[in-house]
């Protein structure tokens, strides 16, 4: 028998042989490369695609590391990059923003022509769909009425005639075209696809859908686009699918025969999918520009719960059931809905470094499955009676984003098209840490807390202006909680948790802290506690301008904040809100409006001036704060810290860092705007002796500011509040009550007092009068009889 020997040669050999059919653990692609070859650096693969497929193959166990580094180049995909549990541990690392472009588009060949004046046509020989136009890297503008116009406000310009009969009379074939609209009340936005024309010349419309406090079109702000005929200034195109012919206005040393066209085709880049069960782990994506996804507000959106958002659950990345996975030092720009969206479960995720800006929608969006809510409702009306509220603490399941920091990002100029937007949206989510990012030229609010499900949330160091500039009655933090506890009627919310106080926990079961910040809102609040917002502490914040609002909640510590030109507004409390307000700087007095009580404590507060003080006293407030200069050591330079011998300092008042606002990553602070820094003002009286109006026993007033048009849920400052009505009024059992808001009065708007009693003296005929009043947030009408 012969023996063999297996010599350390022969199993050298055999490991070289075996090693050279192993997949690389590095993939490298190029746009110049080819999908035949390895994917080495020297001889890369050219798409992404097959980068993934690769990568899969690479694996021989569940945690081997992959990492697909992305060459220089622009990379167009075809579809979007789906990364599945298959792939945890990989990692996606571009050269750098500045040289790599991950595209939704697709290049058009195109040969061009004149079609009149300064207007060029080509012909589309595919079939494709596309609603963003880029001609070498610019993007054009979709032809509109009226014209873009960067500080023409809302949508950058806006007409009252935008769908008038007389303009609509001059389109040929308007069928495809979008209208956009401002919400009645400012609150957010509208977004109609045309239909058709009916026979007396009114447009036919579908959509409407993308937001949740459902009114009219406002009366003024529209914009409407996709029109061939209002194709008349620079930039400005239209592409007529039936004749696949795309029309240009271009920039006269643009020569269009050698220009780069692309269009964009897709909705999303990037989706990651796993699920709670077998979730994507591991995943880094950095170093990369994502551009032209396509706009997305006409897709299918789902209302939150009762607040004012209806959402589309997807954007550019889209992340589905993911753990541990990180978005770092990216640029997202050109992109025509949602930049990144975290859907349902979503556990311990980073976002940090990244640069958003010039896009559709929302920035940053953590958005749970409504599954995991307790006893949820969608629309501000809606409730669950109190017999059938589940009245367990906490979710349901854990569908819900957790966990998740967004650190040193650069956001702004968003919400091109859609106005229900935030640089960072929470809704159905827990502990998301959000700091030291900069946010800013927004339509609406810069970070928003869409109810309280389920708190814990920090937002720290953030610097967030230039918020609320095309819409109003908000801030530039805003949130609701609008949560089981809450119900559209006061009296329900006031009854449910004086026989519960620890519901308000049950849904808002962490305190969310909001500390260290700088806010800036020149249209609304610079903080923004709205209807039903509790579990709340905040405290060493810098108020630029819009001061800090508390409407109905519960469990709310305010202190330590510095309310620059502006105080305290609180709104509608009720006599158990336990809330406390405690060693702020104010530069006005309260602003209270309509009250039960004031709480568990509101003292040892700074004030401007004596009446001030005096008219907190009055409603046995502020029995230890004082009034007087607070001595800002520099305010023209933004340090509002006080001096050694500052009387704030006599109150508790205590000094906080001035110079860690905003994003700190060296790249993108050198790129941030910084907010304007107010003149010092001070307001401590204005509006104090507003005039009241005795009617038949019932005190009236007219609505004079914007608090009360907030704190009434009006559409504007026109109205009668009902202030009182005496025991022995004809008007107690008359179906008027205390709070309404008279508005309207047989078929005719109400402005004001002298207003309202004109028309009453007019018609008040067999002693019955049809009044329109606002109860709740919610126009009624009334039969109002006096006899």
């Amino acid at each position: 028998m012969i023996k063999k020997h297996i010599t350390p040669l022969f199993i050298l050999c055999l490991l070289t042989l075996t090693s050279c059919h192993k997949q690389p653990n590095e993939i490298f692609v190029s746009p110049n490369g080819n999908d035949t070859n390895r994917g080495s650096k020297q001889s890369p693969i050219q798409t992404i695609q097959k980068a993934l497929d690769l990568a899969k193959a690479a694996k021989t166990r569940a945690d081997d590391k992959v990492t697909i580094k992305l060459l220089a180049g622009d990379y167009y995909l075809t579809e979007p990059l789906t990364i599945t549990p298959e792939l945890n541990n990989l990692e996606i690392i571009g050269e750098g923003t500045n040289k790599v472009n991950v595209k939704g588009s697709k290049i058009i060949k195109t040969k061009w022509s004149i079609y009149k004046d300064n207007i060029w046509v080509t012909e589309i020989n595919e079939n494709i769909e596309f609603n963003q136009l880029f001609i070498n890297g610019k993007q054009q503008i979709l032809a509109r009425y009226p014209n873009y116009n960067k500080q023409g406000g809302a949508w950058q310009g806006h007409a009252a005639d935008a769908i008038s009969k007389e303009r609509v009379n001059g389109w040929s074939n308007p069928i495809g075209g979008f209208v956009h609209a401002m919400h009645s009340g400012r609150w957010g936005g509208f977004h109609y696809e045309i239909t058709g024309i009916s026979e007396d010349g009114d447009l036919q419309l579908t959509g409407g859908h993308q937001n949740n406090r459902p009114s009219a079109m406002h009366q003024k702000l529209r914009m409407v686009e996709n029109i061939f005929e209002e194709l008349d200034s620079e930039n400005e195109w239209y592409y007529s699918k039936q004749d696949k012919k795309l029309y240009l206005w271009i920039q006269p040393e643009i020569d269009l025969n050698t220009a780069q066209v692309e269009v964009s085709v897709l909705k999303h880049l990037i989706d990651i999918k796993g699920s709670l069960e077998h979730p994507v782990k591991n995943i880094l994506i950095s170093d990369i520009t994502f551009q032209h996804a396509k706009r997305t507000f006409m897709e299918e959106y789902e209302p939150l719960l009762r607040s004012d958002w209806t959402i589309y659950r997807g954007g550019a990345i889209t992340m589905n059931g993911t753990e541990h996975c990180s978005i770092e030092d990216c640029t997202f720009t050109n992109l025509g809905g949602n930049v990144i969206f975290v859907n349902g479960y979503n556990l311990s995720n980073n976002f940090s470094g990244n640069h958003i800006y010039n896009c559709g929608a929302s920035a940053i969006s953590f958005v749970g499955d409504a599954s995991a809510v307790r006893s949820p409702s969608f629309k501000y009306e809606e409730f669950v009676p109190a017999k059938d509220i589940d009245t367990i603490k906490g979710p349901a399941n854990n569908l819900y984003p957790s966990k998740c920091i967004v650190e040193n990002n650069l956001i702004h100029d968003i919400g091109t098209i859609e106005k229900q937007v935030a640089g960072v949206q929470l809704s159905m989510s827990m502990k998301i840490h959000i700091k030291n990012n900069s946010i800013y030229d927004v339509p609406r609010a810069g970070i928003n807390a869409n109810e309280g499900t389920w708190g814990g949330h920090i937002i720290e160091y953030n610097d967030v202006f230039n918020t609320v500039l095309e819409t109003s009655d908000h801030g530039a933090f805003n949130s609701w909680g609008r949560d089981r506890f809450w119900h559209p009627t006061y009296n329900v919310i006031d009854s449910l948790v004086h026989a519960n106080p620890e519901m308000p926990y049950w849904d808002a079961m962490y305190t969310t802290v909001i500390r260290n910040n700088r806010f800036r809102c020149d249209h609304g609040w610079d903080i923004d506690l709205d209807d039903g917002s509790s579990n709340y502490h905040i405290y060493n914040n810098l108020c630029l301008n819009g001061g800090i609002k508390l409407r109905e909640g519960f469990y709310r510590v305010i202190e330590n904040n510095i309310m620059v030109n502006n105080g305290f507004h609180p709104h509608v409390w009720f006599d158990n809100s336990e809330d406390v307000f405690k060693h702020n700087i104010s530069m006005t007095k309260h602003f209270p409006i309509r009250l039960k009580g004031w709480g568990k404590e509101v003292d040892y507060n700074v004030f401007p001036d004596s009446t001030s003080l005096a008219l907190a006293n009055q409603n046995y407030t502020d029995k230890h704060s004082v009034y007087g200069n607070p001595m800002f050591i520099n305010p023209g330079q933004g340090d509002f810290n006080v001096s050694q011998n500052s009387i704030a300092l006599q109150v508790g008042f205590k000094n906080f860092p001035m110079d860690q606002f905003g994003v700190q990553k060296p790249e993108l602070k050198a790129l941030a705007k910084q907010p304007n820094i107010p003149q010092l003002k001070i307001k401590s009286i204005y509006k104090t002796n507003s005039k009241t109006q005795e009617w038949l026993g019932a005190t009236l007033k007219n609505i004079e500011t914007p608090e009360e048009q907030s704190a009434s849920g009006l559409f504007d400052m026109n109205g009668v509040i009902v202030l009182k009505i005496n025991s022995d009024s004809k008007l107690i059992h008359s179906g008027l009550k205390e709070g309404d808001v008279i508005v309207g009065m047989e078929e005719e708007k109400v402005k004001h007092i002298a207003d309202f009693l004109k028309k009453y003296n007019s018609k008040n005929l067999n002693g019955k009068i049809k009044l329109r009043v606002v109860r709740n947030q919610k126009p009624t009408n009334l039969i109002l009889s006096i006899q």
